[in-house]
């Protein structure tokens, strides 16, 4: 029985609010082929049907002829950022080469705000303190605006109530004195929460153990950036002891995920609407983002590249986000095995903090592990080795070793699982 709640009344009304947008999105020279007339949404039912008729883009699609293919006749690139009504900025390029993104000013921060109170903890912790502070670890190379990407001071590096403390694309690579040198500015920040890229968050967290750092103002741990595994999580919360809540988004689409006090994930309904294309026999899909918010470059049906896993609960829809599609490894009974069911495997295994398993065209793995500590014990790794080999079915075992780091893409994002 599914009941009446406030979250599910706002997903049924979608297809009303859709039914309103879609008239705006036909004045878009990309969607002006395929978005429906007016006069043919005479009910939402209507614009449902019709909705789901219109094609997928890709990033392909948005690339070509970037920016004409968005903007309105009325409207030209250079007036808008002279005017300071948009801003202009660039995905990492996690997957291809890197998207321009166009949206209104003030759009990113304002719809993060609303995901951020999906999240009744991290609400309370915002109306407490109006002007929460965060301190963020990301990699310099994530985009252009949102982490800074050449050496900055750290006056430079502070904006509004936001501190962005790395100035490194290898966080394994770092020196002790670089990592106190993050200590002492986070320290002298004083921030209600830290906003971490997994891995890079990991290392500094391994820091702070070492040397017995504490960051007394701290509330909760946020991650975004990049798939938050198991291992991480056990470490980020062993070390900070504070709650830790993953964010799921991308440069071009905003926050779209935000796990609440309970560990599911929530979707936003009032910033984007999401599909689940093609799924498998476990509702595992590709996931199409249609954004409702950002009215200069609005993405219709868009295919972001990322696979997850729609459940329906009696209270609420949630999603599990198993990784990218690119990502995915094969059985050898050629079943697709995602980034979040190899991680599951790493339940309970300790000391791990961070890893790659790879597998090659012939089906054999390789897992290379950065130890946590003095690294898992035999049984430990014993255990891991046994799960990793029922999941993909291999007869030949993996191959594991420990190594003291793991390279990123250039985008600066880490691969938890790849084929080569």
């Amino acid at each position: 029985m599914m009941l009446a709640t406030p979250d599910l009344i706002r997903e049924t009304a979608q297809f009303s609010r859709l039914r309103g947008l879609l008239p705006r999105w036909r004045e878009v020279p990309l969607y002006r082929a395929v978005v429906p007339d007016e006069k043919l949404l005479v009910s939402d039912v209507d614009a449902r049907t019709r909705f789901l008729r219109m094609p997928f883009i890709t990033k392909q699609e948005i690339r070509r002829d970037f920016p004409h293919n968005f903007l309105r006749p009325n409207q030209a690139l250079g007036s808008l950022l002279q005017a300071e009504s948009a801003e202009l900025d660039h995905t990492s390029g996690t997957s291809e080469e890197q998207l321009s993104v166009l949206f209104p000013r003030g759009w990113w921060d304002e719809q993060e705000r609303s995901v951020l109170r999906l999240n009744r903890f991290v609400a309370q912790v915002l109306d407490e303190n109006p002007g929460a502070r965060r301190a963020t670890i990301a990699p310099p190379a994530c985009n252009g605006q949102s982490c800074p990407t050449v050496w900055q001071s750290r006056a430079q590096r502070t904006v509004r109530t936001t501190r962005f403390v790395n100035l490194a694309r290898l966080p394994f690579t770092l020196s002790d004195t670089e990592l106190a040198r993050m200590a002492d500015e986070i320290a002298e920040w004083s921030p209600q929460f830290l906003d971490l890229h997994p891995v890079h968050g990991v290392r500094f967290a391994l820091f702070c153990e070492q040397e017995r750092i504490r960051v007394p103002s701290l509330r909760f741990v946020l991650c975004s950036y990049d798939f938050v595994s198991v291992v991480h999580r056990r470490i980020l919360e062993r070390v900070f002891k504070v709650p830790l809540f993953n964010l799921y988004g991308s440069t071009e689409t905003g926050h779209l995920l935000m796990e609440d006090e309970q560990g599911e994930m929530r979707a936003s309904y009032d910033t984007a609407f999401l599909e689940v294309v093609e799924p498998d026999d476990r509702n595992i899909g590709d996931l199409a983002i249609t954004t409702l918010t950002n009215d200069l470059m609005p993405l219709v049906r868009y295919r972001i590249g990322d696979l997850v896993e729609r459940q329906e609960q009696p209270y609420a829809t949630t999603y599990v986000v198993h990784g990218r599609l690119r990502d995915t490894l094969r059985a050898q009974d050629a079943r697709r095995i995602t980034t979040w069911q190899v991680d599951q495997c790493f339940g309970g295994i300790a000391g791990i903090a961070h890893y790659q398993l790879r597998q090659k065209a012939d089906g054999v793995c390789w897992l290379r592990f950065v130890p946590d500590g003095t690294g898992p014990g035999v049984e430990e790794l014993k255990t891991l080795t046994s799960r990793l080999e029922d999941l993909l079915h291999l007869p030949g075992g993996v191959v594991s070793e420990a190594t003291p780091w793991l390279l990123p893409a250039h985008s600066g994002k880490f691969s938890l699982t790849c084929r080569v």
